[in-house]
């Protein structure tokens, strides 16, 4: 197949352009504009290889998106493209409404447009399937049950109320005009890559450094964790095996409190860096609580009972393995993080293919 993917240079769509490559016959034709989320280092993996295509497009751009179309003719559209970073959408929600429904809706249309011409036998074939966040479903009380694919959506953000427009997007596109669309809303994602604006990331590097580690409120904010390349591993599995029309729930069963998440980082830390800054003993010394974030959701939640039942997939990693696994690999790749925090990575000196 050749999938289009949207936002591959990002952290999420980078592993699954990383695992299409290394783990498939597949194609991909990844399609990012590169903003500050987007680094073409995250593709170091796939650089070389024959079925890695790269475009440097802005999902908005509507005349650019046909001609990608055109010339590449992709099976199917995975769009993960997206402003993300919730503190940002507050500060400046406006490109996030501007990326995530004016780019969903011109992703949209540019795929509808060209899956309409296509022979029947490749209209069979075609899926758009959007990818989302849990974000759109609000937050929980403490007891309340997971959510589901059928819990009502209520965001609170700038950034899951942007999120929650493209996904009824997605489904009025699917049922008006028949578009054969697929939906998945994740939990909160980790591991290599990560870019360090995130809470995991932050943490790790701000310990190293001896800087303090900030938590807002009172870290009690509790959130399903996935590793991203469990969650890359099934957004194919439901690209390539999910009906269309059907959206699918993907989370890691691993609800924990950020304060948690946190110390569990240290204590990582403590094992394996045990050399630290003379004014402390533990990393955990550097934690410090800070005002919470205006709107901050309390708890998320997700049964991804339906795609382990439809489709067979379940995480690979739980979040003990996947700390584990997310601390050594920032540990070993210094000049990564380097580049990412210097603002190196934005030149965008190798363009890919």
């Amino acid at each position: 197949m050749k999938l289009l993917v949207t936002g591959g240079a990002g952290f999420i769509g980078s592993a699954v352009v990383r695992h299409i490559v290394k783990n498939t016959e597949d194609i991909v034709i990844n399609v990012d504009k590169l903003t500050y989320a987007g680094n073409l280092d995250n593709l170091n993996e796939v650089h070389d290889s024959d079925r890695h295509i790269f475009e440097r497009v802005d999902i908005c751009d509507r005349s650019k998106i046909d001609d990608v179309f055109r010339r590449h003719q992709p099976d199917v559209v995975m769009h993960l493209a997206a402003e993300s970073h919730v503190d940002r959408s507050i500060d400046s929600p406006a490109s996030f409404i501007e990326t995530n429904v004016v780019g969903t809706y011109t992703m949209l249309e540019a795929a509808r447009h060209y899956w309409e011409q296509l022979p029947q036998v490749q209209k069979n074939i075609f899926r758009f399937h959007h990818v989302s966040t849990d974000e759109v479903f609000g937050d929980l009380g403490p007891i309340d049950p997971s959510f589901t694919e059928k819990t009502p959506y209520a965001p609170s953000s700038p950034y899951s109320a942007t999120k929650a427009g493209a996904d009824h997007l997605v489904r009025a596109w699917g049922r008006t005009y028949n578009l054969p669309v697929l939906l998945t809303n994740c939990s909160n994602n980790y591991g290599p890559y990560h870019f360090p604006e995130k809470l995991i990331p932050l943490v790790i590097l701000n310990a190293l450094s001896g800087k303090y580690l900030p938590i807002y409120g009172d870290g009690l904010q509790v959130r399903d964790w996935l590793y991203v390349d469990d969650h890359a591993e099934a957004l194919y599995a439901v690209v390539t095996e999910g009906n269309a029309g059907q959206a699918y729930n993907i989370g890691g069963d691993n609800e924990i409190t950020n304060i948690d998440v946190v110390k569990g980082i240290c204590d990582i830390l403590d094992e394996l860096v045990p050399q630290k800054p003379e004014s402390i003993q533990s990393y955990s010394d550097l934690i410090t609580f800070v005002s919470d974030r205006p709107g901050h959701d309390k708890r998320y939640a997700i049964d991804a009972t339906k795609i382990k039942v439809d489709i067979g997939w379940k995480p690979v990693e739980d979040f003990r393995s996947g700390l584990r696994k997310t601390v050594i690999w920032f540990l070993e790749n210094t000049e990564w993080c380097d580049r990412v925090t210097s603002g190196a990575y934005l030149t965008h000196d190798r363009e890919g293919k």
